[in-house]
């Protein structure tokens, strides 16, 4: 990965980003990119420090959300079923992996791990507030909508009062005008 800048970095690094188990986490094989290593180098590093990675820093994926996310994502399509389930490291854990690897390109690339993370949250966050306001301009489109449109039926059945009058009352015979025998 050689990005000519921080926004290009910030990009590569959000494109790698998933949602797993509702979780914003980045896949072991992505990380050890970011972080110039080999796959197998990262999880060496990790299981030599299993202490330092606790449930909510980093977790085995499962082989369903291996299998959706193979089907998701192009990368992972030609990939059949690993021998090894990839860890998914969450914002916390990419942090910590920096950390136990020790590397000077880990220490670097992990200050853009953070900010992919920082960024991802942001947009989340003004997604559920876009969706609140949706939903409120949403309910105030369908009260009009309801009022609008019993005033275009209203005005539908004058017109079709118009076109196709219903028939005229039955005439009543006339009553005849005099004594009745």
């Amino acid at each position: 990965m050689k990005p000519k800048s921080e926004v290009e970095t910030l990009a590569l690094l959000d494109a790698q980003i998933r949602t797993i188990r509702g979780q914003k986490v980045i896949l072991a094989s992505d990380l050890a990119a970011i972080y110039g290593v080999e796959t197998k180098v990262l999880n060496q590093a990790v299981k030599r420090n299993e202490e330092k990675f606790p449930d909510d820093f980093m977790f085995v994926v499962t082989r369903q959300e291996f299998a959706i996310l193979r089907s998701q994502f192009v990368t992972l399509k030609n990939a059949g079923m690993p021998k090894y389930l990839p860890y998914a490291f969450t914002e916390h854990g990419a942090m910590m992996a920096a950390n136990v690897l020790n590397s000077p390109r880990a220490a670097q690339m992990s200050v853009f791990v953070v900010r992919a993370f920082v960024r991802m949250r942001a947009l989340l966050a003004g997604d559920r507030q876009l969706a609140k306001e949706l939903a409120a301009l949403e309910k105030k489109l369908t009260d009009r909508m309801d009022v609008h449109e019993s005033a275009i039926v209203g005005v539908l059945r004058r017109v079709m009062l118009l076109l196709d009058p219903p028939p005229p009352p039955p005439r009543l015979p006339k009553p005849k005008i005099g004594l009745k025998p």
